[in-house]
């Protein structure tokens, strides 16, 4: 837990209802009385919104995998100085719609095999993991077919196609053993309502200490 404020991210494949959940979660805490900060990755700083455009758009091989992995490291590293940080000095949930350990799964497992590298450039630069993870957990298929639905313009990894999304569950689920006194697992195959009282559930249970 932070010394002050308290930091919240949400994981999951593509498509999986992260940016939804993440919304509804700061719309709880908030009518309860908190502060809360709500924000993304990659993005929620001006410097790091400029590197997002270049990593989600354009071809999918566009950059190589240890190029994604530093542009990736600075939108973070702007991201928790300029947003995040003050925040939880300041006292306020801060809730991220990914953090670094989507990095850990696109750069560092799934597509460059380049874990220990995301690692060391994590401690080096960034150096705090969040508080407690959100992960919805879905089948890839279906969540590959929500993204590309929405018809926008950030479809770089999704363009990757459905082999990564299972890579990228296999992962998470992996990822979620490995750090799992901050991790809480939800089943993303039900309605949003039913998955936010979950998460609701798990958080308020979390800050109640």
């Amino acid at each position: 837990m932070s010394a002050n404020g308290h930091f919240i991210s949400f994981e999951g494949i593509d498509g999986s209802g992260k940016s939804t959940q993440a919304r509804l979660l700061a719309e709880h805490l908030r009518a309860k009385g908190y502060e809360v900060v709500l924000t993304r990755e990659p993005g929620g700083s001006p410097g790091a919104e400029e590197i997002r455009a270049l990593v989600l758009q354009g071809d999918p091989d566009r950059w190589s995998a240890e190029t994604e992995l530093l542009l990736f490291t600075a939108a973070r590293r702007d991201h928790m100085e300029r947003l995040i940080n003050p925040a939880l000095a300041a006292g306020k949930i801060v809730i991220c719609d990914r953090f670094a350990d989507s990095t850990r799964m696109y750069q560092g497992l799934s597509r460059g095999d380049l874990r220990a590298s995301v690692d060391a450039l994590h401690d080096l630069m960034i150096g705090r993991e969040p508080d407690l993870t959100i992960l919805i957990d879905m089948d890839p298929a279906e969540g590959l077919a929500r993204a590309k639905g929405r018809q926008g313009h950030e479809e770089r990894f999704e363009d990757f196609g459905a082999e990564l999304q299972r890579a990228m569950r296999t992962g998470f689920l992996a990822l979620a053993d490995e750090y799992a006194s901050r991790f809480r697992v939800i089943d993303g195959a039900r309605t949003p309502d039913a998955i936010a009282k979950d998460i609701q559930a798990v958080t308020d249970t979390y800050i109640a200490g």
